[in-house]
């Protein structure tokens, strides 16, 4: 299974007049990162950054002089992303974006159905909040250090920390089956787990008056008390 952890960055919050002027995704298969990243700063082709937006990532307007511009980096990010799931948060909003610069150079829009949004994830599974990326890292013991500004790659490294503990933690991510072959085709690997009988039992550590009181206690219970079956000596077959 291939995911794409996504995240954008912007000139402000229309998209219908705002440019994206970052990108940053990593690439993930069956819940592991391959290590295969797509980063770029795109020139916003003369929209002027936003005070309120710069303040957020840090991005200037003399940061993406001499950047390429969307159409310069539409079919690199097609190829990144073609074929799979994509994971983002507040996934709308990077969508809403990705797909407005889509629609500018007449090309069909991502299909909403190919997105997964972790802020409806962490709304689900921590519905009192907070649900922000720094909040999740903080619930999740994940390092946010480096975060001192938004930024579209480390924000989806972080993210996709983040996503793996929403969705049950590293232990789900783990994978018995080995990769299908070309023809569609795979082979399951077996695992043989032998558990070890300890040669001599742990010694009770139950008190010889604790045990005594124990008895006591179970056979006020009556003799259809489940503790007085489990407590008397088994009948020979």
């Amino acid at each position: 299974m291939r995911e794409i952890i996504f995240d954008t960055e912007t000139t402000g919050l229309d998209n219908r007049e705002d440019r994206v002027i970052e990108i940053g995704a990593i690439e993930m298969i069956n819940r592991f990162p391959t290590g295969n990243t797509f980063h770029k700063y795109i020139n916003p082709q003369g929209r002027q950054v936003h005070p309120d937006a710069q303040d957020v990532h840090g991005i200037s307007n003399a940061d993406l002089e001499g950047k390429p511009t969307f159409p310069e980096i539409i079919d690199d990010f097609i190829n990144f992303i073609d074929g799979a799931k994509l994971v983002a948060h507040n996934g709308n909003f990077d969508l809403g974006f990705i797909n407005a610069e889509f629609a500018r150079l007449d090309q069909p829009p991502i299909d909403p159905g190919r997105l997964i949004d972790t802020l409806a994830l962490a709304r689900r599974k921590h519905p009192m909040g907070p649900n922000s990326l720094d909040a999740l890292c903080r619930r999740y013991g994940i390092d946010n250090g480096r975060r001192t500004k938004h930024g579209a790659l480390l924000d989806s490294e972080l993210l996709a920390e983040v996503y793996i503990e929403l969705i049950g933690g590293k232990q789900s991510a783990l994978v018995l089956e080995s990769f299908s072959s070309a023809n569609g085709g795979g082979n399951t690997r077996q695992i043989e787990i032998v558990v070890a009988v300890r040669p001599e039992p742990l010694p009770p550590r139950l008190t010889d008056a604790e045990l005594a009181a124990h008895e006591k206690l179970v056979g006020g219970l009556g003799e259809k008390a489940l503790w007085a079956k489990l407590l008397s000596p088994a009948e020979p077959n």
